[in-house]
């Protein structure tokens, strides 16, 4: 076992030693066929150390245009988004009509997939990646690819709408206890629930963005001072009737009731069912 052990740090260390002379190597077409080798052999993070070295002494030969979307794709294949991302977008605009241009647009909106956050940490790179995709399914609508970028944008926007979701609920949440003043809260968790059902209007968080709004709305109005009650609860209880006829068997419905039969009858104009 010993022995083993002892053989394999030889072959280790010969490798590394190989590899570190290959990189000091002057001659880029030899550095860039090793690269080519090792990313058949799947051997990712040797490649782009190899790549790295290459792209800019290759550029503008004919080897230029594959160097650079190796580098890109190889990048993503050893989890490098950032970088991926950045190297695939550089090859498909400075080659628009390369070989590789539709797989480095879809790899592109890949890395940027890959780098999204949960939804309750900022969602630039989200927004990022469905521009990529969108843009990638305008551009090559025949594409094999182009289902799978499609599927991409819904998981994504789903992302998104659960943002809005968490923001529009935590202002709710919050009431009228901080920041805002007083029902600043309430009328934020509108905004936010409304543009989010006017941006997504197919969302499957649309009764739960409904019921935030009802919900703001009756709590709007019992905490509005006397003189702007009255509108804020007429505007509360067509929110009301319009959640009911649009969820009519929704699991909300008895709490809605019972929202719309505390208001207060002298700013009622009709009978709640």
């Amino acid at each position: 076992m010993k022995q083993f052990l002892l053989f394999a740090a030889a072959l280790l260390l010969c490798a590394c030693n190989n590899m570190n002379t290959i990189l000091k190597s002057s001659d880029y077409s030899y550095k860039y066929e090793v690269a080519k080798q090792l990313f058949a052999e799947g051997k990712y993070n040797q490649t782009v150390q190899l790549l790295g070295g290459v792209v800019t002494p290759l550029k503008g030969t004919d080897r230029g245009e594959e160097a650079l979307f190796l580098y890109g794709l190889s990048s993503y294949m050893a989890r490098d988004y950032e970088a991926a991302s950045t190297y695939l977008k550089k090859y498909y605009e400075s080659y628009p009509r390369g070989m590789y241009v539709e797989e480095a647009h879809y790899y592109s909106g890949m890395a940027l997939y890959k780098s999204t956050p949960e939804p309750r940490l900022d969602q630039t790179a989200t927004y990022e990646a469905v521009t990529e995709f969108t843009e990638f399914i305008s551009a090559y609508p025949t594409s094999r690819l182009r289902r799978d970028a499609q599927d991409r944008v819904f998981e994504l926007q789903d992302k998104l709408i659960e943002k809005e979701y968490l923001a529009a609920k935590l202002y709710y949440d919050l009431g009228s206890y901080t920041g805002n003043g007083m029902n600043g809260n309430y009328q934020a968790c509108i905004t936010t629930a409304q543009n989010a059902l006017k941006d997504y209007p197919d969302s499957k968080r649309r009764e739960d963005f409904a019921i935030l709004i009802l919900k703001a709305k009756f709590d709007f109005a019992r905490n509005s001072v006397a003189a702007k009650q009255g509108e804020r609860y007429a505007d509360a209880l067509e929110e009301y009737f319009a959640f009911k006829n649009e969820y009519p068997e929704s699991a909300f419905i008895p709490n809605a009731q019972k929202m719309a039969k505390a208001v207060p009858a002298a700013f009622r104009t009709a009978d709640i069912q």
